[in-house]
């Protein structure tokens, strides 16, 4: 059975939780305040789940969920990770991160960054514009007519393909983005952003997204 390292216990590292457990994987869950400020949480989520220390969800996960706000990204451990596919859930808000010049100019994305502080991880763009309740709420069975598209992207093809399957457990089908460079595609106030889109859908308004306003 696979084992999610979550880090980050807000409202997408949450839902995420949920919705695996429904999928039939343990979870091992950490926030920045302590493993006991998420007692009620695990306790909701059942025995497949546990809280942790970020180190301890990074190290007991087969692959590990990132999904805390961008001006902590410094703060995920990296030894823990070392060798494993990572998901990153980020987006870049300046009012709540911080005006960050590189990405305000188009020179990198979050995932890069990501990718850049953990180098011996395989980061894929995952769960990022997506609202957290339709996480668990808009999934539908594989070959439904207009089922719910979501975007990954990735540098490495093993963690592209593990995002493919877990969107799929869950009820989306996945439009594969291609590198970390073009994960900005579907991010905040793209085309793609927080709505509700088919693969055909999805891959138009990837295609018509401006890198800079």
């Amino acid at each position: 059975m696979t084992t999610l390292g979550i880090i980050g216990a807000g409202h997408i590292g949450s839902q995420i939780a949920r919705a695996a457990i429904g999928a039939g994987y343990d979870i091992v869950i950490a926030n920045s305040r302590g493993p006991e400020t998420l007692t009620d949480l695990v306790a909701e989520l059942g025995d497949s789940a546990r809280a942790a220390t970020a180190e301890e969800a990074g190290a007991a996960g087969d692959v590990v969920v990132v999904t805390v706000p961008l001006h902590a990204l410094k703060q995920i451990p990296v030894e823990p990770l070392a060798g494993k596919i990572v998901l990153d859930t980020n987006n870049y808000y300046f009012e709540r991160d911080g005006h960050i010049d590189a990405l305000d100019r188009g020179l990198t994305t979050t995932s890069e960054m990501l990718q850049e502080h953990l180098p011996t991880s395989r980061v894929a763009k995952a769960f990022n514009h997506i609202q957290a309740e339709q996480i668990t709420a808009g999934g539908m069975p594989a070959g439904t007519p207009n089922r719910r598209a979501l975007a990954t992207a990735s540098d490495h093809a093993d963690a592209a393909e593990f995002v493919t399957h877990l969107y799929d457990q869950l009820g989306f089908d996945t439009v594969n983005i291609g590198p970390l460079s073009e994960s900005w595609r579907v991010e905040r106030d793209r085309p793609a952003y927080v709505v509700r889109q088919n693969a055909e859908e999805l891959t138009q308004n990837l295609a018509i997204a401006n890198r800079l306003p």
